[in-house]
């Protein structure tokens, strides 16, 4: 039976009532919908509104269905039209007229409101800590190989010598943002709309900061046609996702460089990869491309919300039905994502001999020969014309800068001298960047104990 049925003569079209339905997504929420439940019944009683005895049954029956759903007793029905019709009508068929008193001075509209919060309450909490494991992996990385020299790039050209340990931590940082952007998010969306009613309240004496804190919220909403038509923390949410999966495809695209032959910087576990159906040397990083490829469901999800929220008057509107599927497929992209990458970025075998030898050949200590002029008190623009008549002329001889003869450094700038084979070492050039931020190996040791110390203070939402 339709909540509404009694406004009408005759039954919903079948084909429109499938259109109307939500049960097929809307039912994950069912623990959150009785636990909802059961915080306004005893808010009921122990206002008065009806008697506790009354409470103390309704809560006891939406235990008993809680208990019987998760134990594969009761199976909720498709053709209900949503998870808060079938548990009430479920209640009622326990307990009679006695169930029927639950929907006092509640709407649907501010009862799903705070379904959807509370379940994205949990799943904040449970991305919250995924990206905190993966931050600490990370950090594990850098540490372990703090002092690996690989070429930085620019426009995927080589630039100048980094570690792998620094590059990793790019990410790291990239992360704790992350994390405080799901703090903030779930800051506010921790707001208890219940009692808002359809839009306007209720005349009934309730109080809602009883039913608050039964639930766990630190607050309720203010305006009862905001607390209903809110949906300001499904978008925040969806754009704080994307921005985690932007990091994620990021990391996945370099990921996919470095295992191939061109670069072979890294070599994925076999658990983390696939093979070919007819080329039998391929070894495939296909959870780096999917977490790549994915990136755009969630990017999606959030332009959903944006549109769909955007031309909306007060209050509720039917459109706002939309809101799940998007932000609850952002939410489970992300999990799925975050449980896949953060094992395979452990478990990757690292090649140091592989980025050291792509790092000699690639100039990219031309800076530091430039900067070694400079200390000798020539003007950088000089420095950097004869630094760059020298990479010029390696190019054409098939030399590098540490092979490249005294007497050659001297034809260009007789302020050269043997100690410019010292300042070129790749070694010299990453562990003299001792910049706070910098690349030297000592540096990315303490920037990963850092940022470990501050996932560990963080603690949990």
């Amino acid at each position: 039976m339709k909540l509404w049925a009694g406004r009408f003569s005759k039954e919903i079209d079948k084909k429109t009532n499938d259109f109307n339905s939500s049960i097929s997504f809307d039912s994950r929420m069912y623990r959150e919908d009785i636990e909802g439940s059961i915080a306004h019944a005893q808010m009921l009683g122990e206002c008065g509104i009806i008697e506790k005895s009354e409470s103390e049954a309704i809560a006891n029956g939406l235990k008993s269905i809680l208990d019987d759903i998760e134990n594969g007793n009761l199976k909720i029905d498709p053709d209900a039209e949503d998870i808060h019709t079938f548990i009430e009508g479920e209640l009622t068929k326990r307990l009679g007229s006695t169930g029927k008193r639950l929907h006092t001075a509640r709407s649907r509209n501010d009862q799903v409101a705070v379904d959807i919060r509370l379940y994205l309450k949990k799943e904040v909490r449970n991305i919250y800590s995924a990206v905190k494991e993966l931050a600490n992996v990370i950090c594990g990385k850098a540490e372990e190989y703090a002092y690996a020299v690989m070429p930085g790039y620019t426009h995927l050209q080589r630039a100048q010598p980094i570690t792998f340990g620094h590059h990793l931590m790019a990410y790291a940082e990239m992360l704790l943002r992350d994390i405080d952007r799901l703090e903030c998010a779930y800051k506010r969306m921790d707001q208890m709309p219940l009692g808002c009613g359809a839009l306007a309240t209720t005349t009934y004496p309730i109080d809602r900061t009883v039913t608050a804190s039964l639930l766990g919220f630190s607050g309720i909403c203010q305006n009862s046609l905001d607390g209903v038509s809110d949906r300001d923390f499904c978008m925040e949410l969806a754009s704080v996702l994307s921005i985690i999966m932007v990091h994620l495809s990021r990391f996945s695209e370099e990921i996919i460089m470095w295992c191939s032959w061109e670069f072979k910087f890294v070599e994925l576990d076999d658990a983390f990869s696939t093979g070919s159906s007819i080329m039998p040397q391929k070894k495939n990083p296909d959870i780096a491309e999917l977490v790549r490829g994915k990136s755009g469901r969630v990017f999606g999800d959030l332009m959903t919300l944006l549109t769909v929220m955007k031309g909306i008057a007060l209050a509720y509107n039917k459109d706002m039905q939309e809101d799940k599927e998007a932000v609850f497929d952002a939410v489970d992209t992300v999990k799925m994502c975050l449980e896949a990458f953060t094992p395979m970025i452990e478990t990757m075998r690292v090649i140091p001999e592989n980025m050291r030898k792509a790092a000699a050949n690639g100039f990219i200590n031309a800076t530091d020969c430039a900067d070694y002029l400079v200390k000798k008190g020539l003007p950088f623009r000089d420095a950097y014309k004869a630094t760059g008549t020298l990479v010029a002329f390696c190019i054409e001889k098939g030399l590098t800068l540490e092979t490249l003869p005294i007497e050659e450094y001297k034809k260009v700038c007789d302020m050269f001298d043997e100690g410019v084979y010292d300042a070129i070492s790749l070694e010299n050039c990453v562990n003299g960047r001792k910049v706070l931020g910098g690349p030297s190996g000592a540096n990315v040791v303490e920037q990963a104990k850092r940022v470990k110390e501050l996932l560990k203070a963080q603690g949990s939402l």
